[in-house]
């Protein structure tokens, strides 16, 4: 990791959350003028992987919603969220924070329950995962141990830094710290593609992992950081991503939103915005479309023969 990035994740902690968010609208406004011809869409991460076979039962996409858990703000909205997304007959993925705050076995138990399923964020979520080699695999084993306890099979690292040399080291069966496109992060290189791609051992030994890129922006990066009123850039990518038969793989955080009689604080945005595209999936897509978790997709693609293999690697080191 850089020096600079080593700095500001030292001193982050006693940013006030304004000034780190004003901080990154200007990063964004750059970012914007720099790189904003390849975003939200790459015309070129639409192109169908090799041998590709296509989504289960001839579904022309697939549309997979994660929720990624950072606060215990979040964590208490996840029954709510949860509920919203059984409004549409969605099952979604609830991604959780294992050392920054408590979660419940009787929390995880009801999510599984009805069908959700559980993934790891991070392990603390510090920015500081991947401060060096020693100190990512030394905090692998920590990640292991959730993993095997929370019967996790999915991972995805704070602020999308991502390694997928190192992430060999987790006991997980899909890795979601990537997108095909998104400047907008600390480690910008994207997959540049909108499909699953399987990541094999470099030594041939091992089953390796399914990467699950995010290809709609994320909520915070849309609402937040961008300042959109309206969920029209959503749709647009949407409607891009199903058109080349790829996966809708959208990340909301329920810390940063409102729910029905909540007051709205700086830095969150109306939970009817998620709403809005769900039922505008719902009514455009009605029956085009395969809603599943990041588990269950990442599974079809080991066992589909032709699946994506070795795919596109984004830069390596955050």
């Amino acid at each position: 990791m850089p020096v600079l990035k080593k700095a500001y994740y030292l001193v982050k902690p006693i940013i006030p959350r304004r000034l780190q968010i004003a901080m990154r609208r200007l990063r964004a406004r750059i970012k914007l003028r720099t790189d904003g011809h390849a975003w939200p869409i790459d015309e070129k991460a639409g192109g169908h992987p090799k041998n590709w076979q296509g989504w289960p039962d001839r579904k022309r996409f697939a549309f997979v919603m994660t929720h990624d858990v950072e606060t215990e703000v979040g964590r208490d909205r996840c029954l709510e969220l949860m509920r919203l997304d059984q409004e549409y007959g969605i099952v979604s993925s609830f991604n959780f924070v294992p050392e920054r705050y408590e979660v419940s076995k009787e929390l995880r138990e009801h999510l599984v329950s009805h069908g959700f399923e559980i993934g790891i964020h991070d392990l603390k979520h510090d920015g500081k995962l991947f401060t060096s080699r020693s100190k990512f695999f030394e905090s692998a084993k920590s990640i292991n141990r959730y993993l095997k306890d929370w019967r996790a099979a999915g991972f995805r690292a704070g602020a999308m830094h991502h390694n997928l040399e190192w992430f060999h080291s987790l006991d997980i069966e899909y890795d979601a710290s990537t997108f095909d496109s998104d400047p907008f992060e600390p480690q910008p290189e994207g997959t540049g593609t909108i499909f699953p791609f399987r990541v094999d051992p470099p030594d041939g030994t091992g089953k390796g992992y399914v990467e699950m890129p995010y290809t709609l922006p994320q909520d915070f990066t849309l609402f937040v950081i961008l300042k959109h009123d309206s969920i029209g850039l959503w749709k647009k990518k949407l409607d891009w991503v199903a058109s080349k038969g790829g996966m809708c793989l959208l990340i909301t955080h329920p810390d940063y939103m409102t729910f029905d009689g909540q007051p709205r604080r700086f830095g969150e945005y109306p939970a009817r915005y998620y709403r809005e595209l769900l039922q505008y999936v719902k009514e455009k897509y009605a029956g085009q479309y395969w809603s599943a978790t990041p588990l269950r997709v990442a599974r079809y693609c080991r066992e589909v023969s032709g699946s994506p293999e070795n795919g596109p690697i984004p830069g390596q080191a955050p």
